[in-house]
């Protein structure tokens, strides 16, 4: 039996942990914090609760896969439910769209409600729907950089489809020459910042975003999104996987250009092999400092990041619903306040997300849990204390204007994470969230392999590697490590 061990307990490393152990390895997860989950986290505020990071759930079965290749029922672990609304957005003429999870419904609606026909949002989701099929047996089930990927029939047929895949125009472009109303148009470029990026750089390849959505669904897990962590970290204990919490990883051990363990709080650990789900920045700059980091990574642009207020609000919003989006009016001036000044829009575009509404218990009755989050800039040494207080009175006045009640009263308990916290909390580099950008259509190869091609039984998983960030990636990612091992 060889021995595996992991460095963090994020959504791919318990991922990673749970397919080696059914493959019958010994497998030992060490976590810098006390639990579980990394970046999917939760937060208590008194009686509030809050999941803290990842708040939307698409392709389930990337969960429920790691259930049925255990043998056990993944009901038993995991409940879920499907969302019929997946968002509600805002606008400041006051517009609001519902984006029903029925695609006729939501085309329907953005036809009643702006300039665009519900023919042309049809045809849209058509075109995401083919960006995946290209895709899928590519760049997203299969690790990049290994010559046998593309050596079979199917890669071979996505191959001669690249052309549609829409790489040479940035996602506003092929949005604005197919919708005709702004309001439409930013509707489908915000699914850029599900990977951290521009829409005003990168790719039209990201349309395929909302093809997770509107074809496979958003659902909510009973309980909260931690639930998708908690179901998981007792299927790997299950499964004989041991887990080392508040356990800092000093270094990975190398000789001869092989991992033999690593060392933790100064004690060595052997292992037959290593998988990283720390950020791939850090996996060299801190845990193998006489490796070089490779150039390609050092000159990578970081993704964006976030700002984050919890709130627990004294009041209850029947206008809103589990995901909220109020818009800015300029939306592009928002992303070049982000990635030119490094800084933060004065009317910037909020999500609110409350738990709440579809888990009672984390809130106090007639109150409600409020995720509010904008995106930000990476940190390079902003002068965050200032952004933060001037950000928080813009987002309060803007969510007071648009529903017509002074928030700043409403608010009971708060704390909040910005781009520091995200960085010292989960070892994600300068806070960006997905690890590099994708805001060139040679992205998705520029990505770091899952493996390392100068040192023997070394792996990588989570969002800073291949095939990216968010938790469908991250299940894949560690889907492709699985594969890469004998």
């Amino acid at each position: 039996m060889s021995k595996a061990i992991i460095i963090g307990a994020g959504i791919a490393g318990i991922a990673a942990a749970i397919r080696l152990a059914i493959k019958g390895h010994q497998v030992e997860v060490f976590e810098a914090s006390a639990q579980a989950g990394g970046k999917l986290s939760e937060i208590k505020l008194g009686p509030f609760r809050f999941d803290a990071g990842p708040s939307l759930f698409t392709m389930p079965q990337y969960v429920d896969e790691l259930f049925s290749l255990a043998g056990k029922n993944p009901s038993d672990y995991f409940q879920y439910e499907k969302l019929e609304t997946i968002c509600n957005y805002f606008y400041e003429d006051g517009t609001r769209i519902h984006a029903f999870a029925d695609p006729v419904k939501f085309s329907d609606e953005i036809a009643d409600k702006t300039h665009d026909s519900a023919d042309s949002v049809l045809d849209f989701l058509n075109k995401s729907r083919d960006i995946y099929e290209i895709t899928n047996p590519v760049f997203l089930q299969r690790s990049l950089h290994k010559l046998g990927s593309y050596l079979n029939i199917g890669t071979l047929k996505s191959l001669l489809r690249f052309p549609q895949i829409d790489a040479f125009r940035t996602m506003n472009q092929a949005n604005e020459a197919r919708f005709n109303d702004s309001r439409t148009v930013r509707l489908f470029n915000r699914y850029a910042t599900y990977n951290g990026s521009n829409p005003y750089q990168a790719p039209a390849t990201l349309n395929i975003i909302p093809h997770f959505e509107q074809h496979f669904g958003a659902y909510f897990p009973v309980g909260g999104m931690y639930a998708i962590v908690s179901s998981l970290t007792k299927l790997a204990i299950d499964l004989g996987v041991k887990f080392h919490f508040n356990s800092y990883v000093d270094q990975i051990e190398i000789r001869n250009n092989k991992v033999i363990g690593l060392i933790s709080e100064g004690q060595s650990h052997p292992a037959d092999l290593i998988i990283s789900n720390m950020d791939v920045w850090y996996t060299y700059t801190r845990l193998m400092t006489d490796i070089k980091v490779p150039e390609r990574l050092k000159n990578q642009e970081r993704s964006s990041s976030a700002l984050i207020f919890y709130w627990g609000i004294n009041a209850s919003f029947t206008e809103l619903g589990l995901h909220n989006i109020f818009f800015t009016e300029d939306y592009q001036e928002e992303f070049r306040q982000i990635w030119k000044e490094k800084s933060i829009a004065s009317d910037p575009t909020v999500y609110v997300h409350i738990s709440s509404k579809n888990n009672p218990n984390d809130a106090p009755k007639g109150s409600e849990n409020w995720f509010t989050m904008i995106n930000v800039p990476s940190d390079t040494g902003q002068d965050w204390d200032e952004l933060i207080r001037v950000s928080r009175n813009n987002i309060i006045e803007k969510l007071s204007r648009n529903l017509g009640k002074d928030i700043s009263q409403l608010i009971s308990c708060e704390t909040v994470l910005d781009p520091r916290g995200i960085d010292s909390m989960t070892f994600s580099y300068q806070g960006s969230l997905y690890g590099s950008s994708s805001n060139n259509q040679f992205s998705a190869f520029l990505r770091h392999a899952n493996f390392s091609s100068g040192i023997k039984d070394l792996y990588f998983a989570g969002g800073s590697v291949h095939p990216g960030g968010g938790i469908p990636l991250a299940l894949l990612s560690a889907k492709i490590v699985d594969g890469l091992i004998k």
